[in-house]
């Protein structure tokens, strides 16, 4: 048996390494991510007082710290047994649609995009942004631009692009004002006319990855999402749903501070990346997605007009059954976009964003406390325990990324055996297993609590596990 090990893993956002097992045949029998990073904000955050979670936890990505602010001020506002004011909601629903708006954005110009305009098997000199803005300038600007619209909606509203401070338990720290909102909605056209384009791209250019599709981690799997109780797409609040590949209902909504009895964390030796799963099926069958392709798969509508048109040609993929196919991630954060455009536009001229009621006060009421929320990458929960004076005693985490590891790993393996030739290894071949990693849109520093540069790993094993090829990338 040989082993092909492609490290790092280039273009995601963390580090890892991808292990491919050939058999004495040369025929791939087994592929593997590694996530090589580890962290530990579980256990040093224990000893600490609740009200610090929502900045300590922003520290554990400096991608998507949003995310975490909420999550956490969410189980903290649990732990206090209160409900931030309608003006606080607002304004936090904003920053996290902002957060969704940026995060997608990065994945796709930044990350994706050197594959469909140069394709899978171009040079891999070429596959880079900066590649890019030499040859599609304005294509690269507009990735910039979109990118920093939702970044300064988050600094005005959360005090800071990154790691932001307003977001506390309770509500927020600062209001909105009449000038912000209204530079805010200033650029919303020019905003909704990039995602327009980046739609239009991109429709346009599907056809040309027919074989990517058909092959990128498409399989039956369950789904999992936050939904608003009327099944309508939601991010920040609302309850638990899950569905198998065919729609039918498994689990419809679930309180997310109930999240333990249908999901279990298994751990593997190879990486410090739980794999969370569906209880009820046990591990490893309860294999789900989480993300855009998993929302949009659950929900019955987006709730916003552009957004509702682009769902129903969706849906139609597959027959208005949920798509399967993993390349579709990409196609799912572009109508995300227009949504979240669309949603921040609607909350900023609601009157009660306005109101100078935006904190709620309270005291330890609760020893347990979940928040959850939905991240760029899926469904996000951050559990609390604390004794009586609010002094944390246990941690647990269960990242979006995380969620879809089981589902990256049956990708990995898929698009492996479909392209991964031993006699004839190509740097299209590998490309393409590490993009069916990008499809997910990992956060891996994120999901593990990283410390590191970010880079990726290869490696080509033989039937004896012994390394032929390693290819590195930093």
């Amino acid at each position: 048996m040989k082993t092909i090990t492609i490290a790092p893993v280039t273009r995601i956002e963390g580090h890892a390494k991808i292990t491919i097992d050939l058999d004495k045949a040369g025929k791939v029998s087994d592929a593997r991510l590694h996530v090589t990073q580890y962290r530990g904000f579980e256990k040093f955050c224990e000893g600490r007082f609740y009200t610090e979670m929502p900045s300590l936890t922003a520290r554990t990505c400096g991608i998507c710290p949003v995310s975490h602010v909420i999550a956490s001020s969410k189980a903290c506002d649990v732990l206090l047994s209160l409900t931030p004011p309608q003006a606080a909601l607002n304004i936090r629903k904003i920053i996290n649609l902002a957060q969704l708006l940026q995060s997608h954005a990065l994945n796709f110009y930044h990350l994706s995009s050197p594959d469909f305009v140069y394709g899978f098997d171009a040079l891999k000199e070429d596959r880079n942004i900066f590649k890019l803005m030499q040859t599609h300038p304005q294509m690269a600007k507009d990735g910039i631009e979109l990118r920093a619209f939702g970044q300064k909606i988050i600094e005005l509203l959360g005090g800071k692009k990154i790691h932001p401070e307003g977001i506390i338990p309770g509500g927020v720290s600062r209001k909105l004002e009449d000038d912000v909102k209204k530079n805010i909605l200033s650029q919303i056209p020019r905003a909704m006319e990039i995602a327009k384009s980046t739609l239009k791209y991109f429709k346009e250019n599907m056809h040309k990855f027919q074989k990517e599709i058909d092959t990128f981690a498409v399989f039956p799997s369950l789904f999992m999402a936050l939904v608003n109780k009327d099944g309508t797409l939601e991010h920040y609040d609302g309850v638990l749903r899950f569905i198998d590949s065919e729609g039918n209902i498994l689990e419809d909504a679930v309180d997310p501070q109930r999240y333990k009895e249908f999901i279990g964390e298994a751990a593997e030796e190879d990486s410090y990346l739980k794999s969370p799963y569906y209880k009820p099926l046990g591990y490893p069958d309860g294999m789900y997605r989480v993300g855009a392709l998993a929302r949009l798969n659950i929900a019955s509508s987006c709730g916003t007009p552009l957004a509702d048109e682009e769902l129903k040609n969706f849906k139609a993929l597959n027959g208005g059954k949920p798509v399967l196919n993993s390349f579709y991630y990409h196609y799912a954060r572009i109508i995300e976009i227009i949504y979240a455009i669309e949603k921040i536009e609607e909350l900023l001229n609601d009157e009660a964003s306005l109101s100078e009621d935006i904190k709620a006060d309270g005291k330890i009421n609760k020893t347990v406390g979940v928040g959850c929320s939905e991240a760029p990458r899926g469904t996000l929960f951050h559990e609390y325990r604390v004794d009586e004076n609010g002094v944390i005693e246990k941690v647990n985490l269960i990242i979006a990324t995380g969620n879809n590891n089981l589902a990256m790993n049956a990708g990995v393996k898929q698009v492996a055996a479909a392209f991964v030739d031993a006699n004839d290894i190509t740097d299209g071949a590998l490309n393409r297993v590490e993009a069916v990693i990008r499809c997910f849109d990992p956060c891996l520093s994120c999901s593990t609590h990283a410390l590191g540069i970010v880079s990726s790993t290869i490696q080509l094993r033989d039937h004896d596990k012994k390394i032929i090829k390693i290819i590195e990338r930093n």
